[in-house]
Parts: structure tokens; sequence; C-alpha cells
């Protein structure tokens, strides 16, 4: 059916023959995009157009009017129709009220979302004068049916009005946007965004043609149509999927859209969305600079006219060799040559960052369109500017977006094409991998002063994760990548070797510190041996610590900290010559101390419960402060609390035979009930002091070993939503576990059958494997998963049901993963041979499957 065919359908056939053509024009695949937005635009119009005239006989001076989305012609499947019935108060207020009904009514009846209103002309500018909003929408004016004067005369005053308005209108404008910003996010790195409302989606284009329509600016032009184009056809088919009006592009249906547009996968949907979005973004950024500077200009002229006889002088501050500060905006110097000078455009991008000022847009496309490439391998300037520029912390953010917007990033460094605009599965991720790079570099510059080579530091950062963009390991692949980058940057063969190590083990630290027993000789000899030298630890040290502050908020925090830096230390002495030894277990704090000396005496269970607050400093890093649960107040929020359990290895007559066995479990089942989302854990055992309550026993080496030993446990947790239990409910339950009195499994089924949880994503399966090597004394059992409620429970009872001893626990919940390891061994306290470990390992993933 062609389009002339739908309109007659309409026509014909009233309401229900528009919905039929409608339907029919929205099930037809091979029209999508801006030819069906046209055309389904037209049929409204004619529909409408039908009912206008059939109710409006004998009326003067009135006017259909569409506005706003559907002014533009860019109505989608489930738009929202916004209308308004304009007249020139001629007419009967009845009649036009009778009108209005004859009109909305019949779009009423079919389903379809309206936004209308009846307004004289005068009455429409007092409204525009008073909303914002209403005036951009009335800016998008287009006639439908009616009289066409005084459709006419509402688009010449409304425009007229606005330019007239625009250096007191256009700030406010901006405000609208940097606060829908703030609360939408960005579009370009939101796994679930929001096409309309986050900054870089269809509100922004919106605003850009309102400054654009007040001819006191515009935005850069090139790539703008193409970019609102791809945002609508991606809204377009998120309607069609979902039937329902929604800007929200939600994980669910990311497959489904990118499917129904044509798109290999949803990942290279969200590429597509980031860099329409990153195009809008910028278009954004440079516009409203140049409104600034417009207004600022407009409000400094009299003065300098009153001042100064003749044209004003124009300000010329060099800044490095043909770069130069003009009017808040790096530029070119008169005499700059960018055809004769490969480096200018690192040198112009380094000044631009360390002065704090952005690049003109006018200098960025001179340079991309000017300059020849760099040779291979850089000159020893190049690489320098490189460092400097990488160096400037946050001004670096927007000097590289200027730069990569007009394609100069990926000449410089050609792999950097396959991490633009990726996304990142991970709710621990704040950002896409090409500005998760940057903004650890951003990181990184706080952390110079620690290391003796910053430019390794520098350019570590910005590479650590460049191998994301194939496939593997993106950690082997980036030590690949990054040997090729760092010759071609000119590094010789020793800081190439030392940049592809960091890269290569970009997460050795914080996974051996929250994932391995630092006790272990071999996990201190393991990262010695992998990183080789005092010098390269030192920058793994502060590259480790910048990856994750770029990372998000829940990579890092004082406890990771105090984890890595306590590993750094064991590995520096290894690396000074020291040999490794078993370290002695920590000495107990004084409360721990009091809680094991109580668990002895009862022989039984004893729990203490803190709050703990945790806040994010300016630099990302975590402070956290401990306040008993009963009382204090911190003037924080609590996020969770600490939960620390002791248990004497001998329990009292008549209860379980040992707590060693079976605890983790227990405990973690316990926690799932009171919905408790353990954030970590720790296993380990307290020696006591000797002859303590008469016993004459020596103290023993592994408390869980030993009758007069206590097994402890330290736990962090953090409510799923609401408030966290009481403690004394906490206790009672855990001693009622303890005690075996407490059916846990049968307590989670009911639970999980009261509640049952919404459908999401589907997750990736678990997998849990040996880690080979990981230890002399014990096997590591690595498990990576999706966390969920009772998983840990469930791991405990796998490990349990075949008869293994958990020496020590390390747990993690990073976003909605579950990152653990359990160091375990047989009854007897020995490793497990590696055919057993195989069986366990695969019996606990066949646990979390079930």
């Amino acid at each position: 059916m062609t389009s002339t065919d739908v309109s007659t359908a309409a026509e014909d056939s009233g309401p229900g023959g528009y919905a039929a053509a409608r339907l029919s024009l929205l099930q037809q695949e091979a029209r999508s995009g801006p030819p069906r937005r046209k055309a389904l635009s037209a049929l409204t119009d004619d529909w409408l157009n039908g009912l206008f005239t059939a109710a409006a006989v004998n009326l003067r001076g009135v006017a259909l009017v569409a506005v706003g989305g559907y002014g533009r012609g860019e109505l989608s499947p489930r738009s929202d129709l916004d209308l308004l019935l304009l007249h020139d108060g001629s007419a009967p207020a009845a009649d036009i009220a009778r009108l209005a009904d004859r009109i909305w009514y019949p779009v009423w009846d079919l389903g379809l979302d309206l936004d209308h209103s009846v307004r004289t002309l005068g009455e429409a500018r007092r409204t525009a004068a008073d909303d914002l909003k209403a005036q951009l929408g009335l800016l998008d004016a287009r006639h439908l049916a009616g009289d066409l004067g005084t459709t006419a005369a509402l688009r010449t005053t409304v425009l007229a009005d606005w330019r007239n308005q625009a250096p007191k209108r256009l700030p406010h404008l901006r405000e609208l946007c940097e606060e829908r910003a703030e609360r939408a996010g960005e579009l370009q790195y939101l796994l679930e965004p929001d096409l309309k409302e986050a900054r870089g989606g269809l509100r922004d284009a919106t605003a850009l043609r309102a400054v654009a329509a007040s001819w006191l600016a515009d935005a850069p032009r090139e790539g703008l149509d193409d970019a609102r184009r791809r945002l609508l056809d991606v809204r377009d088919a998120l309607h069609l999927t979902t039937g329902r009006s929604t800007d929200r592009l939600a994980l669910q249906e990311q497959d489904q859209v990118a499917a129904a547009l044509g798109l290999l996968d949803a990942d290279t949907l969200l590429r597509q969305v980031y860099e329409s979005a990153r195009t809008l973004s910028y278009a954004a950024d440079v516009t409203w600079r140049e409104v600034g500077r417009v207004l600022r200009s407009r409000s400094v002229r009299p003065r300098l006219r009153a001042m100064l006889p003749g044209k004003p002088p124009v300000d010329r501050s060099p800044l490095a060799e043909g770069v130069v500060e003009q009017d808040g905006e790096v530029g070119l110097a008169r005499a700059a040559r960018p055809e004769r000078d490969p480096v200018l455009p690192l040198r112009a991008a380094a000044a631009a960052a360390q002065a704090g000022l952005p690049l003109s847009l006018h200098t960025v496309r001179r340079l991309a369109a000017t300059t020849r490439p760099l040779p291979t391998p850089w000159p020893a300037e190049a690489r320098d500017q490189l460092v400097t520029l990488l160096g400037a912390g946050r001004s670096t953010v927007p000097v590289w977006e200027a730069l990569e917007a007009e394609g100069l990033i990926t000449r410089l460094l050609p792999d950097w094409e396959r991490v633009r605009c990726r996304p990142q599965r991970n709710a621990v991720h704040t950002w896409t991998v090409d500005r998760h790079l940057v903004e650890t570099a951003v990181r990184a510059a706080s952390l110079t002063r620690r290391v003796s080579r910053p430019d390794l530091l520098l350019v570590a950062a910005l590479l650590h994760d460049i191998g994301k963009g194939w496939p593997g390991d993106h950690s082997v692949a980036g030590e690949i990548i990054t040997r090729d980058v760092a010759g071609r940057l000119g590094f010789d063969r020793h800081d190439t070797a030392v940049l592809a190590t960091l890269v290569r083990h970009h997460l050795l630290l914080v996974e051996t510190a929250t994932r391995r027993d630092l006790d272990d000789p071999a996990t201190v000899r393991s990262v010695a041996d992998a990183v080789g030298s005092q010098a390269t630890l030192e920058l793994l040290h502060a590259l480790t610590e910048a990856d994750a502050l770029a990372t998000g908020p829940a990579a890092w925090s004082a406890w990771r900290d105090s984890l890595v830096t306590d590993l750094v230390g064991r590995v520096g002495a290894v690396l000074a010559g020291e040999e490794p030894e078993e370290s002695a277990a920590p000495a107990p704090t004084a409360e721990q101390e009091r809680l094991a000396v109580e668990a002895y005496r009862t022989r039984g269970p004893v729990l203490a419960l803190h709050a703990r607050a945790e806040t994010l400093n300016r630099d990302g890093a975590g402070d956290e402060a401990a306040d008993a649960a009963d009382g204090a107040d911190t003037g924080q929020e609590p996020l969770g609390v600490e939960l620390v359990l002791a248990l004497p290895a001998r329990p009292a007559q008549g209860a379980r035979e040992s707590y060693a066995m079976g605890v983790l479990p227990a405990v973690a089942g316990v926690l799932a009930l009171h919905r408790l989302t353990v954030r970590a854990a720790e296993l380990s055992g307290v020696s006591l002091p000797r002859g303590l309550d008469g016993d004459p026993r020596p103290a023993p080496a592994a408390a869980a070993d030993h009758p007069a030993g206590v097994l402890l446990l330290n736990w962090r947790v953090a409510a799923e939503y609401g408030s966290l239990p009481q403690a004394a409910r906490l206790r009672a339950d855990l001693v009622r576990a303890l005690d075996g009195s407490l059916d846990i499994r049968a307590r989670l089924a009911e639970r999980d059958a009261a509640y049952p949880r919404r459908r999401g994503i589907t997750a990736p399966p678990p997998r849990v494997r040996v880690a080979p090597a990981a230890s002399h004394h014990a096997t590591v059992i690595e498990v990576r998963a999706q966390d969920a409620p009772g998983l840990l429970h469930r791991i405990g009872q796998a490990l349990e049901g075949d008869g293994l001893r958990v020496r020590s626990a390390h747990v993690s919940t990073l976003g909605a993963n579950a990152v653990d390891a359990f160091y375990v061994t047989d009854a007897g306290g020995r490793p497990l041979g590696e055919e057993e470990a195989a069986r366990v390992a695969k019996g606990v993933e066949e646990a979390m499957r079930g």
C-alpha cells in the first residue's frame, strides 16, 4: 500500500480507516526511518484535516496547528500528538469548544496520547513568555487545517519574540539542559539510556535547533542530522518492540531493537546510540560556549567603543609554539603552519589542557584537515606532548573529546577505533571503554608524584584496557597491542617492556589482594615473579588505584586500598631480596579478643554488629566510619553492617561437633534470610592467651584445628533495601542456624515463593575453576557468578557436602557480580589432589546452576 493509498483509506473510512491505515503503515518492514515518520505524519495530517474540516463549518479565523515533535514531523509509532487549536477570538466560545471536542475525542477513542490546548494568538504569546518549554514547542508550529493566515501570524510572532528575547532566554534554556543532564545522565555512557531526556539525546537536538533559530549562535552542523535521525530510528524500533510510548532503551529490549534495525547485536546498537549522543553532546558544548562568547561580547563592546576610538584590539596570548589563547579559547597563531608541523595537534591539545581552556572548533577542524601524519616512531616532542596532555588532569577530558570529534585520536592511535564508544556491560563500570581509559589517565595524573616515571604511568593508564576491542582475555591482547603502540610512540625496548607488563598485569594487585590469602608465601612470590622489579611494582600500584577510581564507586574503598597496600609491601620486600615467609595471623583488635574470649568461655557463638557508613572523597577513595549499631550518629546514612562472629572450635555440650565445618553456609544463609547482601567476608583463626580460664594448654597455631582456638568471621554486609535488621533477631537466627534448629533451605524457598523475582536480563552462567599454584597449603576454588540471595549459602553447602574445610574465604560483590575465592583443604588439613579439586569445582558450579 502506497502513502497515497493509506491517506485515501483514512479519508474514506474516518477514524476506523485511519487506525487500519496506520497499522498497515507500521507493519511495512521495508518502510522505516525518515520515510515512515514522514508517511505517518502525512497520514495523521490528512485524518486531522478531515476531522477539522467536517467540524469547522462556518467558522473563520480558526486553525489546527501541530507543535513540538509532531510539528517537526517526527512521529514515532507511539508518539504523542501535540496539537494547538488556534483562533482569533471572533468565534463564540461555545463553537470553539464544540470544535475542540470533535477533534480531541476521536484521537482519544483510538487510544492515542494527546497534548492539546486551545488559545488565541495573544494567549499563545503570553504562555510562551511564561513557559520556556511551551515557547520551544511553538517554534516548530506547523499548519494542519483551517485558516493558514492565523497559523502564519503565530509562527511570525513567536519567532520574532524568540529572537528578541534570546539574550535572556538562552541562558535559561542552558540551565534547563544542565538540570536535565544532571537528572537523566549522559546518553553516551548509560547502559539503559533515555533517548530523549539524557544529555546528548533528542531534547538536546531540539535545544540546538532553538539556538540556531535565535540567530545568536549556531551549532556545528556536520553529523547533527545523521545523529538525530539515528536516535529517532532507535526510538521507532523501541516503540514497535515494546508496544509502548517509551524513550528508555532497557537492557531486556536491546537485542530485539537491534534486530529490528538490522544490526548485529545489542552492543552494535549501543555503540551507534553512543556515537550519535557524542556528536550531539560535543555540538552542544561548542554551541553553548559560542552563546556565552556572543553574550559577553555584546555586553563589553559598547563600553569599549566609548573608551577607544576605532576598532577594538584582539587579545591573543601565546601558549606554545604556534598556539595562542584568544577570547577564552585555544587557537593557532597566525604564523602556524599545520601542514608543515605534524606535532602541532598534540602541542595545541597539551597547551589547552594545561591552561584549562577549550580548543576552538575552527582550530580542531583546521588541524584535522591539514596536518600530516606523524612519522614512526614519533619524535620525542610528540611523545612529550602526549604525556603532557594526559597529565593535565580533569581538563584533559574536553580537549580529548574535541580531538576525537574530528577523528584526530584514531589518526594518532589507530587501535583506539576498536574501543571507541564500546559499552561495558557491567554495573561496576561508569564509562564506556574509551572514556574509562581517559578517566584512568585523569586519575593517574594525581598520582604522578608517587612514581619515578610518570610518563609510563600515564601512557599505561591510557592503554590498560585497549585489548577490550579484541576477542579473548583483554589483558593478554592489550599486552600485544601495547608493545606495538609503545614502539610507534618511540619508547625504547626497556620502557616498552615495562608498559607491556603494566597492561598485562593491571588487575593483578587488586585481584590478588581481595581474592587470595596474603599470608601464604606462594601468593606473594607469584606476584613478585610477575612484576619483576621495584620500579614496575611502584607503577603498577599507582595504576591499580587509578584504574579502580576511574571504574566507579563500587571498585575502590579504604578497605581495598589497605589490602593492596599490604600486598605491595610484602611483594616489595621479596623484590628487595627477602624470602617470603608464612605470616602469623594479625593480632586481633581489642574487641575481637574480647569476643574470642567470651566465645571460648561460653562455648557458644558471640556476635557483634557495627553500622558502617562509607562515602567517597574528592578523589573517589573510600572514607569509612564505624560506630556501634546501638548508638552513635555519624551524620551519614549507614550503607551496611560489619558483622563480627566468634565461634569456639569446641562448642557446648550437645551442639554440633565443630563449628568450623558448616559455619560458612549457616551464616550466609541467615544473612540471606534477613535480606543482607555480602560485600566481603573473611574467615580466620584467633589464638587465645595461654592458660585462659584455667586451661593450661598453649595457644594453637590454627585456631580451627585446636579445641582451645576460636574461629573469627568478619563480614561486611548491606541491606538489599529498607532498613537493617534488628541485631537481636539476627543473633537469635544465627544461634539457631549454628545449632541446627533452623532449616535455612526451607526458609529461603518460602521467601522466594512469596516474593518471586522479576524477570530481567539473562545472566551469563556461573564459572568455577581451580586456581593453579595459588597456595602451598590449600586448594583455591574461584567462583564467578551473578549475585543472588542465598548464593554464598549454596556455595558453602556444596563445599561442606564434599567434606571440605574452608581455611579462608575472600568474598567480593562488584555490582551484580559475585567474585569469590575459597581456600579449602580436606578433613585432614591437606590441599586437594588435582582430580578431587576438579570434581569439587564442578560440584559447586552445578549447585549454583540448580
